[in-house]
């Protein structure tokens, strides 16, 4: 028989697991986590970065399983040290968006996302990089950086918290001028906001490209121009029923390598954090670089 191999559990405190949560957290490992198949150990991530470091270290260590109690900020950080490597990478979701997690048809109830773990099914999916910054998800600019800038600000968390930042944002930004090359093919744009999809999902099970597989080498660029305010129940209403595609109020197209140039050296959204980048930015995939348990 077997021994159990080792699987690292990693879990970001500020997240939905919470310090009050760690003795469910901790209850679910023992009764839920297949312990024929898997020795867990449990490390609490410590400030903005330790996950990375944790990951780096279990790698070094040949540790082969590491799974993300966390949101997709953390499942960043530790996805990042993955690529490339023969190391797994398994997601409890315990964030407020969840994207990546909702794309992959991850269950949101703990006790289940655990039990995935136990099925060992592993598929290969594409990374990607804004410049140097590395993205699992969805990278975006504009109105969607500004909301995540705002959003990462807030001491508070959550859905509601959320929209009423994109409420309130939408009355104070304009839209700005963007010049793309999409596999060398250039355009012009004036976009609201401009989301580069590897996954479909914004999070909340709000999704932006519908169609956008994390399989095929490609992202999905979504150009998204400003709706009237009548037309936002709409917008909403599409962006949940897996129909923005059908807007006029957006372009999805398809590349492998993306030039940006904006006017000016601004925030990008990269899977939900706000970060400061140079005016031109180069987007590119890494086909099937990381090995992740999905149903």
């Amino acid at each position: 028989m077997n021994e159990p191999q080792k699987i690292l559990f990693i879990i970001n405190p500020i997240s939905g697991v919470g310090q009050q949560g760690m003795d469910e957290f901790k209850k679910l490992v023992g009764n839920v986590l297949d312990h024929a198949l898997f020795s867990p150990e449990i490390m609490v991530s410590q400030y903005a970065g330790h996950a990375k470091k944790i990951a780096k270290d279990a790698v070094k260590e040949g540790v082969k399983y590491i799974a993300i109690a966390g949101g997709d900020g953390t499942v960043n950080e530790v996805a990042s040290i993955l690529v490339g490597t023969d190391a797994v990478l398994g997601i409890i979701p315990s964030g407020s968006g969840n994207g990546l997690a909702h794309h992959l048809g991850i269950p949101v109830k703990k006790s289940d996302a655990m039990a995935l773990l136990n099925h060992q099914n592993v598929i290969q999916i594409d990374t990607c990089l804004v410049n140097d910054a590395f993205f699992v998800s969805i990278a975006g600019i504009g109105f969607d950086a500004r909301v995540a800038r705002q959003f990462a600000k807030s001491r508070r968390r959550g859905f509601l918290i959320y929209g009423k930042i994109v409420f309130r944002e939408y009355f104070r930004y304009r839209q700005r001028q963007y010049t793309l090359s999409l596999d060398g093919e250039k355009m012009q744009t004036s976009a609201f906001f401009i989301s580069f999809a590897n996954s479909g999902q914004f999070g909340y099970n709000t999704r932006i490209a519908p169609n956008a597989s994390i399989t095929d080498g490609l992202i999905d660029v979504c150009i998204v121009r400003k709706p009237p305010v009548i037309e936002l129940p709409l917008v909403a209403h599409l962006l949940y029923s897996r129909k923005i595609d059908k807007s006029k109020y957006i372009d999805i197209y398809r590349a492998s390598e993306i030039i940006v140039k904006r006017k000016k050296d601004k925030i990008v959204n990269i899977d939900g954090e706000p970060v400061k980048m140079k005016k031109e930015l180069k987007i590119g995939v890494r086909p099937v670089s990381l090995n992740v348990i999905v149903p």
